[in-house]
């Protein structure tokens, strides 16, 4: 990520660019209105023309050229009622575009590079519990209920976390007073008082220069008792009887050490200097960024690069910002993927047509980069969310089918595109049904769920994990060769096999086969999963509790 002062040398880079293309920009108005016909009407020409003039009232205030922006919006409003009605140009009409059209060359000469100066884009917002990561992850379970604490407390320990026991509020309070690192786990219903656990919890946030995480569990379900964990600094609320799965989602977010996977935005916008300037500021926010400037060339970049966001400019040459956005939303893939639109447009009634088109919102330019930035991580972040619950196994949190191996295709692209290493592991776990038949499948259940935590926690953020069937697992390693991935498989699988299950009163252990293949054989996703379901074969016959890398003689 670049720091301030590269990034501001690269703003006024483009900014002098801006300028040095400025006087061309204006030299090409006055013929494309001339073009314009004494006598009927020439749409296509008009809507050249008006193009132009539109670039220009978005783009000038971004680069230090507010005077010539609000010049061309002048002009711009001029020309909306002349276009609607289609009919030919009296010479009153001409006089006054000719008029304006001076107005906007002589505000181009005027130029405020403080102006241009705006305040920087920061990072996208991060919890203010995030300096907990890197800490040892530890884990305070406030519970009365002896049998509960101990069935959290073993749960917890199958995933690394240590864990401390207090049966009684006043007793984590006391321990609470030399600020150790941690999360609270902490019930909200105590025998001496009802509101116990937030009442406690809120009068330590009090004490504290840093909030202690806390997430709050509970068997009561209304709002009162709600507010009040969210004004104690409760960043989740968990009913009982209590979902591992989720709980363990959450406190992998609050402890996790792996950095947050940056959100990929894609823009396209045929103003090359503007395109870029949006491009840099987000990138210093810490997103990963690609820019399009022809619309009629998007589809390969869009899907090699699957963006969670795409930025659109709504007048382009080609195809209309909302024609794109129309085409976009017809690939299944791109449904859900939130479209914005950035433009100079001011008119509600084209803005609320954008929006029927498929946009999800409407920013209009200039815009200040932290707005900018504002909008898009926002954005962003509820998308995800709401995606997760289309692509997201129920029982296990992980992608389902469909998803890890809609990953796998864009992922196998990019890699071939970049020239890096990818590789793709199956997992499965050994003898299922005999646990199933054994234990129960409420114990099965918990099995699956422990493997796909594990698998989530030890790989990397940017690696994708999903559910593929049944037992079964699979696993996209981005920048891995087959050697690499076969050492991280096979430490999560030695991992795996010491775990403990409890099954009422009798205790069991699992393991698991893995079979992987590398891109550096097989170059597309189908013979990846082809290769990778052969080695796990090969495993799963040659003992199992293995992990087996394929080469070319599985092809």
């Amino acid at each position: 990520m670049a720091d301030a002062a590269d990034l501001q040398a690269k703003l006024k880079a483009l900014s002098d660019a801006y300028a040095a293309q400025l006087p061309e920009k204006l030299g090409q108005l006055m013929p494309a209105w001339d073009q314009l016909p004494q006598s009927g009407w020439d749409e296509e020409g008009f809507q050249t023309f008006y193009r132009m003039v539109h670039s220009l009232s978005g783009s000038g205030k971004t680069f230090g050229f507010a005077a010539l922006s609000e010049t061309a919006r002048n002009l711009e409003d001029y020309l909306k009622p002349l276009g609607d009605a289609k009919n030919a140009l009296n010479e009153g009409q001409r006089g006054q575009v000719k008029r304006m059209l001076g107005e906007l060359r002589l505000a181009s000469s005027r130029r405020d590079i403080a102006a241009f100066a705006q305040p920087q884009p920061q990072p996208v917002a991060v919890s203010p519990y995030s300096s907990i990561a890197n800490v040892a992850c530890r884990v305070f379970i406030v519970e009365d209920d002896p049998a509960l604490a101990e069935e959290l407390e073993v749960q917890l320990h199958y995933f690394g976390y240590e864990v401390l026991v207090f049966h009684k509020p006043g007793d984590f309070r006391d321990a609470m007073q030399q600020n150790p690192a941690g999360v609270a786990l902490m019930d909200v219903n105590f025998s001496e008082d009802a509101m116990g656990g937030i009442n406690v919890m809120a009068e330590l946030q009090r004490g504290r220069d840093m909030p202690l995480p806390v997430i709050f569990l509970s068997a009561h379900n209304d709002l009162e008792v709600r507010l009040g964990a969210v004004r104690a600094g409760g960043i989740a609320y968990l009913g009982k009887p209590v979902n591992i799965g989720a709980l363990v989602d959450e406190l992998d977010k609050l402890t996790s050490s792996q950095p947050r996977a940056a959100y990929r935005v894609l823009i396209v916008d045929d103003e090359v200097e503007l395109a870029l300037y949006y491009a840099a500021a987000l990138e210093k926010a810490g997103m990963l960024v690609e820019v399009v400037n022809d619309p009629l060339k998007v589809m390969k970049p869009l899907l090699e690069f699957a963006p969670d966001l795409i930025l659109i400019d709504m007048y382009m040459p080609g195809c209309n910002g909302m024609e794109l956005a129309g085409a976009i939303r017809q690939i299944n893939a791109f449904v859900s993927v939130p479209i914005v639109f950035l433009s100079a447009e001011t008119d509600p009634d084209k803005q609320i047509s954008v929006l029927g088109s498929g946009a999800d919102d409407f920013l209009t330019k200039p815009i200040k980069t932290r707005q900018l930035v504002a909008s898009i991580t926002s954005r962003i972040q509820r998308s995800l969310i709401l995606r997760s619950f289309m692509v997201r196994d129920s029982l296990t949190g992980l992608l389902n089918h469909t998803a890890i191996k809609e990953q796998l295709s864009h992922e196998v692209a990019r890699a071939r595109r970049q020239g890096k290493p990818l590789a793709f592991a199956m997992v499965d776990i050994d003898h299922f049904k005999n646990v199933n038949d054994t234990y129960g499948h409420p114990a099965g259940d918990r099995v699956i769920k422990s493997l796909s935590r594990l698998l989530k926690q030890r790989l990397r953020e940017n690696d994708m994990v999903g559910r593929y069937g049944g037992e079964e697992f699979a696993a996209v390693l981005v920048d891995a060769d087959g050697p690499a991935a076969m050492r991280v498989m096979d430490a999560i699988r030695n991992d795996f096999a010491q775990l403990r299950h409890l099954a009422e009163d009798r205790e069991f252990s699992a393991s698991f086969s893995c079979g992987i293949a590398d891109i550096s054989n097989y170059g597309v996703a189908s013979k990846l999963v082809d290769a990778a379901d052969k080695a796990l074969y090969k495993a799963k016959h040659a003992g199992r509790n293995q992990v087996v890398l394929a080469d070319e003689k599985f092809a």
